[in-house]
């Protein structure tokens, strides 16, 4: 045994957990990065470090770089190698033997071990490293871990650690396994070297970033930081960014640094890159990481950290069954997170590229991964350990009601849940892959050569490759670096981890589980033609609704997503893909599809299956990019949004989609003559003036009573063109009351005293008769219709307006004057007399002298 653990400050609280873990079986430890948490607990609480009896130790940790570290680091303090005491397990990989005491493993393995084995026969004790960090799998994890305690194994012992001090939640959720009241909480003191804060904002303005673009402009202003804190200060650097793309051009920016060694840290780096970083360097170094430097790995001759104040979070829109990254501000808990690893070894300085003033606006912390992901695989953990809702699960947060739906539905789709909502046989088939149970069910179904596509896309990409899914794995095939070292590993673990069924098909996914066994045997006889069969069918198997379809320049999904590739695409003359990489960028209308495989439709038929049906659909549509709806009356073959065939349907009752039509576009859809529009209006001037009977007749009236009114036309109508061919003001007549006459209620025409018969104009509040002065000559007073005054345009010869009364008589009396004046030079030939009562009315001049 080294003698370097006697130097890591968690030694001090090792007797006080102990205590903790023989009193209550549970406890909370809280140390800062550096302090001995992640290697030193772990040997202490499994007897390696005072010679007693060994005890069986699982330490879990959220990355598989992390996993390697612990594990080589507690080796190294042993004076042993990995694999003997000290072993570690990652998908794919395992590197453990019959003295191994601690192995360390990642969250997701150590889901997939607690479905095999509830009951962890033979462990003493898991401690769930980085607890603070809320990953997904890390509370399944923990919340399967206290169902296990309470239910199989009370001696079986759990410590949450956590690099922050905020462990009351978590002593309340360990605690409650027992309901013995909340675990002792643990806290060990690190030595923390003070830390100088400087604020470094973009002297101009930059774009806040958008979706998982960051804007240059910053990413320059970060380099720059770099420098100015090289040249400030002594020691290396450890710079966060958002991801890899970032890392990259931040790189590209440093390339010509002087005298220092610039290193990229992210979950692709080489394991070379990752073993180099955690090792002091002979010179000074630049270490440009994501968050998973934050607390997962110590990084040593750390004096300055760069920080972007960026972070990566996951967004799903689970309408469209599609699942990204986004760029957001970090909370200022992972601020102080990043802060700290400046002052593990000796004061430090942090660089923070943003004002102080923003500091304080930041969120408090980074919200739970459980509100933020896609659910589908965490429904079907539950659904394993027989919790399908996930209701007694003891978790900090609950899930979102609506991405649990979402993830149950998906799950359904894929065989993977009965009706009943329990989980089938198929679906524990599926579980037990490792991957995404979308990934799971294409490769269970798609056959031979599905575990390499498959494998490829359990795993991110490398940044560079292009959007041709076949191209992309040709060329990982011929590959010799790490990526390609992965990939064939896992290619390897997948095909052993599901093996063929004796009986050919998706066996346990029968009609009674729900599953679609008749659609993997075809799909299995499909895939055997050439690479782009193989990918096109694995892809579409596992994302059936984003099979696509051209549609003008962009694709249509089966999901009713519209998607675009890039400009330039090689893809974009195919005229069906299988997408598995799209992302919907906020605010776009249309998705962004990231990788994809060429397929023809028969693999589009056979791989969404369900999603295919047949309807007869009978409605008023109105066609793309069109404003004038029709009646369709079609039979139409879909593979989701996607149609596929059309045939029109003869012989259809369209009356409901006519009547639909009438409901969408109202009585415009009908042709109103002049005649139909004035008899319109008088019928809504009764309706006014007088009330019932009289019927309404504004736009929801007319569409409401249109079995009134509209019929025999409407019952023979069966297009549009009908509908306009009818006789509107003869259908209006039908809705005179039956004991009224509209002739004498509203006249059409008043007679006035020339002989001339004026039409009344109904279309405003009150009724109008615009005439001529001289044909009013000896009208006392003007009639009234249905008991209101006629309001009246009285006119100039030429038909101009001269002035307006409601009180004939008090015009002629006080009105008439000042017109007659001013219209008497201008019209010479027309009467004008003094007295227009005594006077003759007249249409015509003054006769010629």
């Amino acid at each position: 045994m080294r003698s370097d653990w006697s130097t890591l400050p968690v030694r001090h609280v090792l007797p006080e957990l102990r205590a903790a873990l023989d009193e209550c079986g549970v406890a909370v430890l809280t140390a800062p990065p550096g302090t001995g948490k992640t290697t030193l607990v772990p040997l202490a609480l499994a007897g390696l470090l005072d010679g007693s009896a060994p005890r069986r130790v699982i330490v879990t940790e959220p990355r598989r770089m992390a996993v390697r570290a612990a594990a080589r680091r507690m080796a190294w303090l042993l004076e042993s190698e990995v694999g003997v005491e000290i072993g570690f397990s990652v998908r794919g990989e395992r590197r453990a033997g019959p003295a191994t005491v601690v192995e360390v493993v990642t969250t997701g393995v150590l889901l997939q071990r607690l479905q095999r084995d509830p009951e962890l026969d033979g462990v003493d004790t898991v401690l769930l490293d980085e607890c603070h960090e809320r990953h997904l799998d890390a509370d399944t994890a923990m919340a399967f871990l206290l169902d296990v305690r309470a239910t199989l194994r009370p001696d079986l012992r759990l410590v949450a650690a956590s690099a922050t001090a905020d462990a009351l939640p978590w002593a309340g959720l360990l605690g409650s396994s027992d309901a013995s009241g909340p675990a002792p909480i643990v806290h060990a003191s690190g030595i923390m070297h003070p830390v100088t804060p400087v604020w470094v904002p973009p002297a101009q303005a930059v774009a806040p970033p958008h979706g998982l673009r960051v804007d240059p402009v910053f990413l320059a202003h970060v380099a720059a930081v770099v420098r100015r804190a090289l040249a400030e200060h002594e020691g290396d650097v450890l710079c966060f960014l958002p991801g890899v793309g970032e890392i990259g051009r931040v790189a590209a920016a440093l390339s010509d640094l002087p005298g220092a060694e610039v290193l990229q840290v992210h979950g692709q780096a080489p394991a070379r890159v990752q073993d180099s970083v955690l090792s002091p360097g002979a010179e000074r170094r630049v270490v440009l990481a994501t968050s998973i430097a934050e607390s997962s790995l110590t990084v040593p001759g750390v004096r300055i950290v760069v920080d972007s104040g960026l972070a990566r979070e996951p967004r799903t829109d689970h309408a469209r069954g599609l699942g990204s990254l986004t760029t957001v501000r970090s909370s200022r808990a992972s601020a102080t997170q990043r802060a700290g690893r400046a002052g593990r070894e000796a004061p430090g300085v942090v660089y923070r590229c943003w004002s102080e003033a923003e500091h304080g606006r930041l969120p408090e912390r980074p919200r739970p991964e459980i509100a933020l992901a896609d659910l589908t695989g965490f429904a079907l953990q539950a659904a394993c350990w027989g919790d399908p809702a996930a209701t007694g699960l003891a978790l900090l947060d609950p899930p979102p009601p609506a991405a649990m739906d979402a993830a149950r539905r998906t799950l359904h789709a894929l065989g993977a849940l009965a009706p009943s909502g329990r989980v089938t046989g198929r679906g524990r088939r599926m579980a037990g892959a490792g991957v995404h149970p979308r990934l799971a069910r294409a490769l269970i179904d798609a056959g031979p050569g599905a575990a390499e596509v498959v494998a490829l896309l359990s795993e991110q990409l490398p940044r560079d490759a292009g959007d041709d899914l076949v191209a992309v794995w040709r060329s990982v095939r011929r590959g010799d670096d790490g990526f390609a070292a992965r990939w064939r590993q896992e290619t390897r673990r997948l095909a052993r981890a599901v093996p063929g069924d004796p009986g050919g098909g998706a066996g346990n996914g029968a009609a009674g589980d729900g599953g679609t066994g008749g659609h993997a045997r075809a799909g299995r006889d499909r895939a055997g033609h050439g690479d782009d069969a193989v990918a096109g069918t694995v892809v579409a198997l596992a994302y059936p609704e984003r099979v696509a379809r051209r549609r003008g320049g962009a694709y249509l999904m089966a999901s009713g997503t519209a998607a675009e590739l890039p400009r330039g695409s090689r893809l974009g003359t195919a005229e069906w893909l299988a997408v598995a990489v799209a992302d919907r960028p906020a605010g776009a209308a249309s998705a962004r599809i990231r990788q994809a495989v060429v397929i023809d439709e028969e693999i589009a038929r056979l791989a969404a299956a369900p999603l295919l049906g047949v309807e007869e659909e009978i409605s008023w549509r109105v066609p793309p990019g069109e404003r004038r709806g029709d009646v369709s009356a079609r039979r139409v073959e879909r593979l989701g949004a996607i149609e596929l065939s059309v045939a029109a349907l003869r012989d259809a009752d369209v009356r409901p989609a006519v009547l639909d039509g009438l409901r969408t576009e109202g009585p415009a859809v009908l042709r109103w003559t002049p005649e139909a529009v004035a008899l319109r209006e008088r019928l809504a001037f009764c309706r006014r003036a007088l009330g019932d009977p009289w019927p309404a007749t504004d736009d929801d009236a007319l569409v409401e009573a249109a079995d009134r009114w509209l019929e025999p036309e409407l019952s023979r109508a069966r297009r549009r063109a009908d509908l306009e061919r009818i006789d509107v003001a003869a259908a209006l007549a039908r809705l005179v009351p039956w004991n009224a006459r509209l002739v004498e209620v509203a006249p059409e025409r008043i007679e006035v005293p020339s002989g001339s018969r004026i039409r009344v104009d109904y279309s405003g509040e009150r009724p109008v008769l615009a005439v001529k002065v001289q044909e009013l000559f000896g009208w006392a007073e003007a009639p009234r219709v249905a008991g209101v005054p006629l309001l009246i345009h009285l006119l100039s010869p030429a038909g101009r307006p001269a002035a307006v009364t409601a009180d004939l008589a008090s015009f002629w009396r006080d009105g008439y004057r000042a017109v007659r004046a001013e219209l008497r030079g201008r019209y010479p030939k027309h009467p004008w007399p003094e007295d227009p009562l005594s006077a003759a009315a007249t249409r015509r001049t003054n006769p010629r002298r």
